[in-house]
């Protein structure tokens, strides 16, 4: 398996593809060669230019971690040599084109997207309770997404904005936990923290609630600053019960005073909080490369959810419900 980017994504992967115990990491390429050698020096492997990274004569699978604008084309060529492709979302930040790319490299091998929350443990028990049936019928679903700082202004400009960005995970959750595709979103923002941001025609606080088709409602409250920490949690409330994942924190110790109680904080960054499920991402992915098990999320279902982004990105610029239309994926001639 090869990976595609060497920025801090890529070196996150890295680290677990040459760790991994069903992966053969056989190397690197990236626009930036000097940083390719050094994430392939620190992992014991070698630089590749693109050509070899997606060699089917030499493996049967790749990473794409590189620029966003760059996923399109090599899904098309991972596609076109037979390989099966984890890659790092979005397919593209046109819909369109998107929809265009997904239904040309449908096909047998492998495609899915790194929607990695889906591979938190917790999350995957909500999954569990809410499409078991032990919860009775959910009827409401709360989603907090709130990160510790924003992010460099250059990296909003050029994001897709905070729906696309940064809501999107929690979009393609809400799918995933209640089983449904929803129908309609209303999206309401705010700007709390850099005037800029307006000029970007982003937000930095928003308010999201999905209606399904069976009448079940997710709201979705998305913060870019929090000032204590990354703070991120699901409940789901059913008509026989509730569950929830709670804040996780540093630690799970308790310290008690004569006139306090201390408990340990929040992680520092999203990346803390999430970095075991990019592991496990990859566990699932390389078991179903290996043994023909079903995959997911699919290039599909992926977008999906970049379509319920849109249609929140117009709501936040009409102020009105707006209906979410999926794609309809034409396969290439």
């Amino acid at each position: 398996m090869t990976l595609i980017g060497a920025g801090f994504i890529g070196a996150v992967h890295a680290t677990n593809l040459a760790a991994h115990p069903g992966v053969e990491f056989v190397g690197v390429a990236d626009i930036d060669a000097d940083r390719a050698r050094a994430l392939a020096d620190r992992h014991g492997t070698q630089v590749l230019d693109l050509a070899d990274a997606m060699n089917p004569a030499d493996l049967d699978a790749v990473l794409i971690a590189s620029s966003t604008d760059t996923h399109a084309q090599h899904l098309r060529t991972a596609a076109a040599a037979g390989l099966a492709c984890l890659c790092e979302k979005p397919i593209d930040l046109d819909l369109a084109h998107a929809a265009e790319v997904v239904a040309e490299v449908g096909g047998e091998r492998p495609m899915m997207v790194d929607f990695n929350r889906r591979f938190d443990r917790d999350y995957a028990e909500l999954h569990r309770l809410a499409t078991s049936g032990e919860l009775g019928t959910v009827e409401l679903v709360g989603m907090t997404t709130r990160g510790p700082a924003l992010p460099p202004l250059d990296y909003i400009a050029v994001s897709g904005g905070q729906m696309r960005d940064q809501t999107v995970h929690f979009f393609d959750l809400a799918r995933w936990i209640t089983g449904e595709d929803p129908e309609s979103v209303y999206a309401a923002g705010s700007v709390f923290t850099d005037p800029r941001m307006s000029d970007l025609g982003d937000v930095d606080t928003s308010v999201v609630t999905l209606r399904m088709p069976s009448g079940t409602l997710v709201q979705i409250d998305s913060v870019r600053r929090t000032g204590y920490g990354y703070d991120e949690r699901i409940e789901v409330l059913g008509s026989d019960g509730m569950a929830e994942s709670d804040r996780q924190r540093t630690g799970a110790v308790t310290r008690y005073g004569r006139a306090s109680v201390t408990l340990d904080g929040l992680h520092p960054g999203w990346f803390e909080r999430v970095a075991p499920t990019y592991r496990s991402a990859l566990d699932h992915f390389v078991a179903a490369v290996s043994t023909g098990t079903p995959i997911g999320p699919t290039l599909s279902e992926a977008l999906k959810a970049q379509a319920i982004a849109e249609a929140a990105t117009r709501s936040l610029s009409t102020g009105n419900a707006e209906t979410i239309v999926y794609p309809t994926l034409t396969p290439a001639s």
